[in-house]
């Protein structure tokens, strides 16, 4: 189920008749985010780049280790209505008190703002333990990953999770498998799968000029752009890199979690770092399949990724393992190849080379994608916080 799917969740308020907040009355919005600003740009830029047209968003990030004897906070604003909070800790300090240190700073920052109603946004539930006391108009829990399943997570997220789940007023899921399981934990949960910005990577479907680190690798090109973490299967890329010596596969974005050096290093594969996000689209026009190489384990037994529909709308040709909100959402759309073994994914790479830029594939992506947007689920997500007020 995308966005554009969900039935009417509310007869009180639509997107046709959200009354606009007065400037005076703006609530404040503390987003408590385990997901740093500046990192890849996904669903909570996305989300609250939006949001801050009403509210005036405070991203408070996991705190970083700094020189000093004295915490203190970081802050800068990288959009309109956006202030980025890093909290910087001095070395040393025990868990009880970097728990107690960022409470106090917050408490300060909102103390010195003057603001309407507070509304809480968590994207981490381990942020609880820090405003637990905080005393909420709305209370959201955007579950967008299982986090308890990622390497390194907390041993008491979990318990935190619940915890959370007892405060929110409302629970939004990165995805339809992940609201299966929460919908059972939380009474006003939806599942709000991430979405695209169509107008930002449709341009890929023109001839773009090559980044110059893209441009002397041959082609074809498979492409995947993305965090390469856990959740990336590497043994797959080896063996399509292996077996099919005469293709070129371009990865871009951060290494991290996992040890650089586990990586396979082939002629015919590309490691390209790290990139912002408006440079993606210009990678994008270049390959002539985009890939979503997703290992099965726990980390991905629950994700959706953001990139299908990316890829869609850049007008490339996807091929995926089998992710389940993968193959719900667009396994029968014709534009997305589902393969579950190396040598079904080679077999997939081989159908949907020669498809990109023709217009029986374009008709099918377009439909596979249609009326989703970012707009339309932060819409969404403000009626839902809307009623609630």
């Amino acid at each position: 189920m995308n966005l554009a799917e969900q039935p009417e969740q509310s007869p009180i308020l639509t997107a046709q008749n959200v009354v606009e907040l007065s400037p005076q009355l703006r609530p404040t919005l503390v987003c408590l985010s385990h997901l740093r600003w500046g990192f890849v740009f996904q669903r909570p830029q996305h989300v609250m780049s939006r949001l801050a047209k009403n509210y005036d968003v405070i991203f408070f990030e996991e705190p970083v280790i700094s020189p000093g004897d004295t915490p203190w906070l970081d802050t800068s604003t990288p959009a309109e209505g956006i202030q980025v909070v890093v909290p910087h800790m001095p070395e040393g300090l025990s868990p009880e008190a970097v728990v107690q240190a960022q409470r106090s700073l917050l408490d300060q920052l909102l103390a010195g703002r003057a603001q309407g109603e507070l509304l809480l946004w968590y994207f981490t539930p381990m942020s609880l333990a820090f405003t637990d006391h905080l005393d909420a108009q709305v209370t959201v829990y955007d579950c967008m990953d299982e986090l308890s399943a990622f390497k390194g997570a907390p041993a008491q997220l979990i318990d935190m999770e619940r915890l959370l789940m007892g405060r929110a007023d409302v629970v939004f899921t990165g995805g339809v498998s992940l609201w299966e399981v929460k919908q059972r934990q939380h009474g006003n949960a939806y599942p709000v799968p991430s979405s695209v910005d169509i107008a930002h990577f449709a341009v890929a479907r023109q001839a773009l000029s090559e980044p110059s680190d893209q441009a002397p690798i041959a082609r074809p090109r498979l492409g995947f752009f993305g965090v390469i973490d856990e959740r990336f299967d590497i043994e797959l890329i080896e063996q399509v890199a292996q077996r099919r010596a005469d293709w070129q596969i371009v990865l871009v974005g951060p290494v991290v979690k996992i040890d650089p050096q586990t990586l396979p290093r082939r002629p015919n594969i590309h490691y390209l770092g790290a990139k912002q996000y408006a440079e993606l689209p210009a990678y994008l026009s270049g390959w002539d399949v985009a890939l979503m190489p997703f290992a099965l384990n726990a980390s991905t037994r629950f994700i959706s990724p953001t990139k299908t529909p990316e890829y869609l709308a850049g007008g490339c040709p996807v091929v995926s393992t089998p992710i389940h909100d993968v193959i719900s959402g667009y396994g029968q759309s014709g534009a997305v190849f589902i393969a579950g073994t190396a040598e079904a994914f080679i077999e997939a790479i081989e159908r949907a080379l020669g498809l990109k830029g023709t217009d029986e594939f374009l008709q099918k992506a377009n439909a596979a994608i249609e009326g989703m947007s970012w707009d339309n689920t932060c819409r969404f997500m403000k009626e839902q916080i809307e009623c609630l007020r």
